[in-house]
């Protein structure tokens, strides 16, 4: 017991105090910053493995991105470059769609809409059932992360939960693969109401990579309200946290 004790002292509080204004490594691809159109267009749009990019103007659709850095590297005339600001999370898919005008300071104050509806249920506590639908486990991995002891995520009353009966709302990662859409709708309608829905990841958000593919079927998200829509791939626990306690709590 007492060795144990010794240890937790030595250790002292291994936990990021302020979540909100945690720091991030230069290195990490987070908001993108764009500036006048690229010197070589084509060569700029066909670097990108999702189609993430449009001309005329220039946008970055971040919900169809994967945060590669290919862009960057290629287009000309430094149009495109990607900051650390991890605070990507929107609840509106239009939102996520980045013009030369957006900077990431109005970005931030304005992708997610609070609901006092939403605030007033689940403030206090949300459990969450993930769901994994064809992931490449990039953003399951990075989901576990959030409950360790760096990121903490069940100090603020968010916990993931076995069952879909316990739990307020569904985390969706994954393209939605065609054995998995019955499954994931059976998840959602075993979610007693109110609840919520989570797009968690390029996957989840487009298809990413897998957009195209014949074996994908999406039609879940047309018969089902999103409410909020988490980029990356995969997604940092930052970014995860900080869109769920925005959209709780007005968390900014």
């Amino acid at each position: 017991m007492f060795d144990t004790l010794k240890s937790r002292i030595f250790q002292g509080q291994q936990f990021i105090k302020d979540i909100q204004n945690a720091p991030m490594r230069e290195q990490f691809r987070g908001f993108p910053i764009l500036k006048g159109e690229p010197t070589n267009p084509q060569e700029c749009i066909n670097a990108c493995p999702t189609n993430a990019l449009t001309l005329n103007p220039l946008s970055i659709d971040m919900g169809k991105c994967t945060f590669c850095g290919a862009c960057a590297n290629i287009c000309q005339n430094d149009a495109i470059r990607f900051s650390n600001m991890y605070k990507l999370s929107a609840t509106s898919r239009e939102k996520l769609i980045i013009t030369e005008d957006i900077t990431a300071e109005e970005y931030e104050k304005t992708a997610i809409q609070i609901k006092k509806e939403i605030t007033s249920v689940f403030s206090k506590s949300l459990k969450l059932r993930q769901v994994s639908a064809a992931g490449c486990n990039g953003c399951e991995m990075e989901l576990n992360a959030c409950s360790n002891v760096n990121f903490d995520l069940g100090r603020f009353g968010i916990d993931f939960v076995a069952s879909p009966r316990h739990a307020d709302g569904i985390v969706i990662t994954g393209p939605i693969s065609e054995n998995m859409a019955y499954a994931l709708e059976d998840c959602y309608k075993s979610v007693p109401n109110p609840k919520i829905v989570i797009l968690c990841g390029a996957c989840a958000i487009s298809g990413g990579v897998f957009q195209n593919s014949t074996q994908i079927n999406r039609e879940f998200l047309n018969k089902y309200p999103i409410n909020l829509y988490i980029p990356g791939c995969p997604v940092h626990p930052l970014t995860f946290i900080n869109g769920i306690l925005g959209y709780i709590r007005n968390h900014k």
